[in-house]
């Protein structure tokens, strides 16, 4: 491989590592005071540039050999050092890529001139800063490119703008360009439309930005000869090219901490070691063997930054402000051709409506012309119409005596027809009162059938009397049994309660009370047994329990869900309450009922039915997983947010009510809940997550389910990660399990390791107290592609 710099063979160049720093030397020729004060003695370095190799004597018999991407003589000119040290970064730079070009040396071995020369007698001599400007403002366009620039100087661990002195807030900015030729086409028949889509889409631009960093003298104090301020100064810029010097051997070896932030030196060159910057480093070293120590140290830096490597980053950015100006121009000429055609449109109408009042005043005229033309037609037709009219009544009046006599013959034959009518309407009523007898007949017989009716009636009000009295006897025999309810409801927990501290106490109760039984059951079963609560009420029985769940007394509603609760909790009454229609009692309470106490019991015998599959689908079927987040949102108490978050947990369990559950909220319901802090909701909160995990898991495994898990679209992860390590055993254990059980599925690796929990595993996997968990995490670490490589990059 040949450098495209120099054209001879160079194994160390840019092209065969594209990120590696390149670092060049450069010998100064002897000054005069050298020359005469080292005449007897031959120059401490030794250049091959034909071989890229530079040697430095220890001593007349002995010497250390160098390899650099390049070596330049004393007699290499300054266009020569721009062209193989600094043309490549700033090319880079005007490519989009963020570029730096660093001169380090003992003072006085000429990086100031490699650097900062300004050729204003002589412009071959100009340095690398100046022909960097130039080439920079040759291929940029004023109209569509931007070009900034800052001056800085970092005095005493203090930043200072040389341009601008006034400034305290200093960055280092870029080099903006816009890219031509990027957009992609698009075929259309309508040419406006596509014109149109094209001047939406904002420009592409390229931001690189260039540092070029000229680093005071590397030499030791004491060989300075400074004192006083100076000597501060010098201390100063040690502390700092000694903090540059640990990064670079930080970067050298591959350390996994780089001290960058031990100055602002090495703050501010963040980018162009070890970050995305492409790093040219010129070494510049003198011919005297007097600082031979000086520079074998600069040599020495020279060989560190080489084992730096960079990775390099293409900086391309949409352009919003220009399209956000471009479109802004377009608006004002449409707003100006809205104007212009609004302008026109408004004097068209204007033509128009005159034009319109024009036609109707001339359809007005001939309509008036018409009008009058038709009246005096119609006059005319009267007056000749009076006049024949006035014609035949003369003639009437001489036929007026043969009239009367066809008149009488008329009346004649009217009466005869009247007569005939009068005939008829006579048969007719006889019809009518014929029809009034057989009414009055089946008038009668109503009577008979109303008679009958009214003694149907009558016992029909006896029979509502006796089911009155039934009903108040049994309305006496409901409040007999409340208030039975609530003093055996009332025994039970104080029974219960002394059963818990284990006293032997007494239970008071009358003769053939069902408290009486229970004293004696437990009298059989012993003092360390707990009866069972089914049995105490059976003689009141189940039905009878639930309909006290809607009574009008909060106190009877608060002890008859606690009687449920304490049924519930066993599994043989589980079923029984099911089918009673008990379940959607309790639902309806939670729903209904603002009483947190109601919402806590009922919380809870809905967890306790909750660990039957079969309940589990009945739960989600009416709703349960919105009434329980609903409870949850209103509760203050955390044994309240503990029941609900233990119900959801138990429904988390089932693989078939994945997908409703977490659309009906019960995922983010969990997430909610944690607010509250309390050890034992958040327990409840992880069984809960373990469970939804464990299931996901399955799925996964048999292939019945795809994608990212439902936790993490949630946002579930990030409590999973900070509670994986939670000083609570029982919510470290949930956790840890769910976090193996989420890891076994490939495509939730790269989420997992952006969160963190990547981590986690690892201490799961290395210091869990259970093995089959410790032995799960261990085997997900080594079996997924993107776990392995996240462990390697870290």
């Amino acid at each position: 491989m040949r450098c495209p710099y120099s054209g001879l063979p160079n194994p160390l160049c840019f092209s065969s590592v594209p990120g590696r720093v390149r670092v060049a030397v450069r010998l100064r020729p002897r000054n005069a005071e050298e020359s005469v004060a080292d005449a007897d003695f031959a120059d401490c370095v030794e250049l091959q540039p034909e071989l890229k190799r530079l040697k430095l004597r220890k001593n007349n018999w002995d010497t250390d050999t160098y390899e650099f991407d390049e070596v330049l003589t004393e007699s290499a000119s300054q266009k020569r050092v721009y062209e193989v040290v600094a043309k490549p970064v700033v090319e880079g730079v005007l490519d989009g890529y963020n570029g730096t070009i660093m001169a380090y040396g003992q003072t006085g071995t000429g990086k100031t001139y490699t650097l900062g020369r300004l050729g204003e007698e002589d412009t071959a001599n100009r340095g690398i800063m100046v022909r960097a400007m130039e080439d920079i403002l040759a291929e940029v366009s004023p109209e569509i490119d931007s070009v900034l620039v800052s001056y800085l100087q970092l005095y005493m661990e203090s930043l200072q703008d040389l341009l601008d002195p006034t400034n305290d807030n200093i960055s280092i900015v870029h080099v903006k360009r816009t890219v031509k030729g990027r957009e992609p086409a698009h075929s259309s028949d309508n040419g406006n439309s596509t014109s149109m889509a094209r001047s939406l889409r904002p420009p592409l631009i390229r931001k690189g930005k260039l540092v070029v960093v000229d680093l005071a003298g590397s030499e030791r104090i004491d060989k300075s000869g400074s004192d006083g301020h100076t000597r501060e100064e010098a201390k100063s810029i040690n502390l700092s090219l000694s903090a540059l010097g640990k990064c670079i051997n930080a970067l050298a070896e591959n350390s996994a901490h780089v001290p960058v932030r031990d100055s602002k030196l090495t703050r501010l060159l963040r980018d162009s070691f070890g970050g995305t910057a492409r790093t040219s480093l010129v070494i510049t070293v003198g011919p005297s063997p007097r600082h031979r120590g000086e520079t074998a140290s600069t040599i020495m830096f020279g060989q560190r930054a080489m084992k730096v490597e960079n990775m390099l980053k293409l900086k391309e950015e949409f352009d919003y402000k220009s399209l956000a100006r471009r479109l802004d121009i377009q608006l004002d000429k449409l707003i100006m051709e809205h104007e212009r055609k609004q302008k026109a449109f408004e004097v068209e109408i204007e033509r128009i409506t005159a034009e319109a009042q024009n036609r109707i005043s001339e359809a007005e005229r001939n309509y008036a012309d018409a009008v009058e033309k038709e009246r005096l037609k119609y006059q005319n037709d009267y007056m000749e119409s009076i006049k024949k009219l006035e014609e035949k009544w003369m003639m009437n009046q001489q036929n007026q005596g043969n009239e009367r006599k066809e008149q009488m013959v008329h009346i004649a034959e009217e009466v005869a027809e009247v007569k005939k009518l009068l005939s008829k309407e006579t048969s007719l009523r006889k019809a009518a009162e014929e029809e009034v007898d057989n009414l009055k007949s089946q008038l009668a017989q109503l009577k008979m059938s109303e008679a009958s009716a009214n003694s149907e009636i009558l016992k029909l009000r006896k029979m509502v009397e006796d089911e009155v009295c039934q009903k108040e006897k049994l309305e006496g025999e409901i409040s007999m049994l409340q208030s039975q309810l609530l003093h055996l409801s009332f025994k039970a927990d104080e029974t219960t309660k002394r059963l818990d501290r284990g006293g032997p106490g007494k239970v008071p109760g009358g003769l053939d009370s069902p408290v009486s039984q229970f004293r004696s059951q437990l009298k059989d079963s012993g003092n360390g047994e707990k009866a069972s609560v089914a049995k105490l009420f059976e003689q009141v029985g189940l039905q009878k329990i639930l309909s006290l769940l809607k009574a009008e007394d909060a106190d009877v509603r608060i002890h008859a869900v606690k009687v449920v609760a304490n049924l519930a909790a066993e599994e043989t009454n589980q079923q029984k309450i099911v089918e009673a229609g008990g379940l959607k009692s309790l639902l309806m309470l939670l729903g209904s009922s603002e009483d947190e106490t109601i919402h806590r019991v009922a919380a809870g015998a809905i967890a306790n039915l909750a660990m039957n599959e079969k309940n589990q689908e009945l739960i989600m079927s009416q709703g349960g997983i919105s009434l329980l987040s609903t409870t949850a949102s209103h509760a203050k108490d955390p044994q309240t947010l503990r029941m609900v978050a233990g119900a959801i947990a138990n429904l988390c369990g089932n693989d078939k009510l994945q997908t409703k559950l977490r659309g009906e909220g019960g995922i983010k319901a969990l997430l909610e809940i944690v607010k509250c802090g309390h050890p034992d909701v958040l327990a409840q909160v992880a069984r809960g997550i373990a469970n939804f995990a464990k299931c996901e898991s399955r799925a996964s495994t048999q292939g019945s389910k795809t994608g990212r898990s439902l936790l993490i679209e949630d946002g579930a992860l990030p409590w999973i990660v900070q509670n994986a390590n939670s000083d609570a055993s029982p919510i470290r254990r949930h956790i840890e399990l769910a976090l193996c059980h989420l890891a076994q599925h490939e495509v939730n690796a790269k989420d997992m390791i952006s969160e963190g929990a990547l981590w986690e595993l690892v201490r799961i996997s290395q210091d869990c107290p259970r093995e089959d968990i410790r032995t799960l995490a261990h085997r997900t670490l080594a079996s997924s592609p993107d776990f392995i490589a996240g462990l390697k990059r870290l």
